[in-house]
């Protein structure tokens, strides 16, 4: 994550709910600027400069110098408050950063590659780590990090501990959780249960037939 992407900041916004929603109608952020043993800075960002700064591959992790009426401070959204029912971005929280400071994200994992194994199983990878908190410089912390899953055998799983960071890029993470496992799907298991099911009555079948060719021989 090396490109920055520079938004304007404007002082002086009122505080309270309804001064927040006037802002918002006037196609603008409400916005707290804090960190590096600052005060906490009040501001209000356009949300159509905004919407663009969150669009990159970074996303939230988007590098952002913000320029406050003149003044310019290297940042990255901390978090990001949406409208419960319309999922709006109504306040953000920037967070001041400098470029040899590490600082803590959490990045999207993408698994890649084929579990060819897993496959022919008729079973399914299943992720179940999205993101990873990790501590890296600004300038290193990448826009996602990928997970290679080709290796998997049915009932296999890829720990955190094995997954490939970028260099500058750590995690405090623990190693032995899982980030993707391989599982049979529900169809595989309902088929291999019917085939015990049909097995076990053969088996069954046969054994009737035996005892009937016994008591037959007897008979005779």
């Amino acid at each position: 994550m090396s490109d920055q992407l520079l938004l304007n900041a404007t002082l002086g916004r009122a505080a309270g709910t309804r001064a927040s929603r006037r802002l918002r109608r006037e196609g603008r952020i409400p916005a707290v600027v804090y960190g590096l043993d600052n005060e906490p800075v009040s501001v209000s960002v356009a949300w159509p400069d905004l919407r663009v700064a969150l669009n990159t591959d970074a996303g939230m992790n988007a590098l952002i110098t913000l320029d406050i009426e003149g003044e310019r401070q290297l940042s990255i959204v901390k978090d990001l408050q949406r409208h419960p029912v319309r999922r709006d971005v109504i306040h953000v929280d920037f967070l001041r950063v400098t470029a040899d400071q590490e600082i803590e994200v959490d990045v999207p994992l993408v698994l890649v590659g084929e579990a060819l194994e897993v496959t022919r199983a008729n079973g399914m990878v299943d992720q179940t780590l999205y993101t990873l908190t990790v501590s890296a410089k600004p300038a290193d912390v990448p826009d996602e990090i990928e997970v290679d899953v080709s290796g998997l055998t049915l009932g296999d799983s890829v720990k955190v501990g094995e997954v490939v960071l970028p260099p500058g890029v750590v995690t405090a993470t623990d190693p032995d959780d899982s980030v993707a496992t391989s599982l049979v799907t529900r169809s595989t298991r309902e088929a291999m249960a019917a085939a015990e099911a049909a097995s076990a009555e053969a088996a069954i079948a046969d054994e009737e037939d035996d005892e009937t060719a016994v008591a037959d021989a007897d008979d005779s």
